[in-house]
């Protein structure tokens, strides 16, 4: 009974340093220059995102795409600089803490 206790203390943590990471993706890569979490700037507000890829199995893959290559045309004219240099797991960071916000 005690490990089970411990086992979900951990995973608690674990989420804790999860949504860490994520925000500090998001500034360290300058993704709050573009993106706010519930307002347009040049690109769309995250909880856009999250609207559009509801309910999509592929969502972290497809937004993993679009940030390591770049987009153009998903939100209008202004095209998404590609990033990368990001490694496949900092990019699967960001897209599942983008993905996961809440209004």
């Amino acid at each position: 009974m005690r490990l089970a206790a411990v086992w979900v203390c951990l995973m608690g943590l674990a989420g804790v340093v999860q949504a860490s990471d994520g925000e500090t993706l998001l500034k360290d890569n300058g993704c709050l220059s573009c993106h706010a979490k519930a307002e347009k700037v040049l690109g769309p507000a995250y909880l856009a995102v999250v609207d559009k890829y509801r309910g999509d199995k592929d969502a972290v893959a497809s937004l993993v795409q679009s940030i390591q290559n770049g987009s153009k045309g998903k939100w209008g004219r202004v095209p998404m600089p590609p990033h990368a240099s990001m490694s496949q797991d900092d990019l699967k960071t960001l897209a599942r803490y983008v993905l996961a916000m809440k209004p």
